[in-house]
């Protein structure tokens, strides 16, 4: 069989990436093991505009998020689903510095445009904020109802692969790669927390790390706002909402830990006055690198070979500009983002 891509994986990157390359007309071959601890399956989805404790605008946002929200308006309409959502996140204040540094940034451009005055007697009876609280506009997308209708998608297209892709099996056909009966022009790593065991990319200076989260029933909670104060809650609908998400960077394994558990239902009981229920605990490790830029184009010596990885926690905001650069990149030779461009690793010393 000859394709023009292999792409391997098809969580948020994967899908994106798939995405263009489709909607430019070129042939694709998705290799994909569905695993539901994968960190784009237990992601909650957050699109924020805003970063660490100072406020500051994340990398890029004015031109990431217009581009996101049209994509997945987009790929909404083209599937038939519903997975975007535009929602004010709720911070409920922990401490008086991080009120302050809010306050401080208020009047600042260009993060204030983002900005909006939260009125504290409409969630107090919700909420322990004896410090106040304060919104900011953001967005979540639900990646249980879009990635597997994608992967429905390329089911009925015949081009995906339930299998894990063996690196060592690739080789080299002309100026193409070689994987089993597939010959393709490129193959994309897209293969989230697996990166990190790729042969042809271990230059990459990927991090791992874990993140764990609950999902709890509040049946007297009735918020569609996220919710942030020393835990995050997303509403899932249903009386649902995900609460997380933590780091840790020194970890075993993926599967969901008691001492974590014990974290996050301390730090619910610290934010809500409502009763809630804990109806599942999940783990996921995602990548992310050394200066939190993703990781993304083709190999120097294996120019076949290349890579969309390390989207770390922003992977619903960033995946669908970077994918659509990066499908571009391939198809038409178009510039990259030299902050992403893979080569910084490779020319190091």
């Amino acid at each position: 069989m000859q394709t023009d891509f292999i792409i391997v994986g098809q969580g948020i990157a994967g899908t994106m990436l798939s995405w263009f390359l489709l909607q430019e007309g070129k042939s694709v071959q998705v290799f994909d093991v569905e695993k539901p601890n994968s960190s784009s399956r237990v992601a909650a989805g957050i699109i924020n505009p805003v970063s660490g404790r100072k406020f500051e605008l994340a990398w890029m946002y004015d031109t990431f998020y217009p581009f996101a929200l049209e994509t997945y308006r987009k790929m909404e309409k083209s599937l038939g689903i519903s997975c975007f959502t535009e929602r004010d996140i709720l911070h409920v204040w922990p401490s008086e510095q991080m009120r302050d540094a809010f306050v401080k940034r208020q009047n600042t451009a260009p993060q204030n445009a983002y900005f909006k005055t939260a009125a504290d007697a409409d969630t107090e009876h919700l909420f322990h904020q004896p410090l106040g609280t304060a919104r900011v506009q953001g967005a979540t997308v639900n990646l249980g109802a879009l990635l597997p209708a994608w992967r429905q998608h390329l089911k009925s297209l015949g081009c995906l692969h339930e299998e894990k892709v063996d690196v060592m099996q690739l080789a080299m056909d002309g100026d193409c790669l070689k994987y089993k009966d597939i010959t393709a022009n490129y193959v994309i790593f897209c293969e989230g927390a697996d990166i990190a065991d790729n042969y042809y990319l271990n230059e990459i200076q990927f991090l791992l790390n874990k993140g764990e989260a609950l999902l709890i029933k509040a049946p007297g909670l009735d918020n569609q706002q996220i919710v942030k104060k020393s835990i995050t809650l997303v509403p899932q609908g249903n009386d649902l909402y995900w609460a997380g998400s933590n780091f840790d960077w020194d970890f075993e394994d993926a599967t969901p830990g008691d001492n974590q558990r014990k974290e996050l239902e301390s730090s619910l009981q610290e934010l809500l006055k409502v009763p809630f229920t804990v109806e599942d605990h999940v783990a996921a490790i995602r990548p992310s690198t050394k200066n939190r830029r993703p990781a993304v184009g083709l190999h120097p010596t294996v120019p076949q070979l290349g890579v969309l990885n390390g989207l770390g926690t922003k992977g619903c905001s960033l995946a669908p500009y970077l994918a659509w650069l990066f499908a571009q990149n391939l198809v038409k030779e178009t510039p990259m983002l030299p902050e992403t461009d893979i080569k910084r690793y490779f020319n190091a010393p």
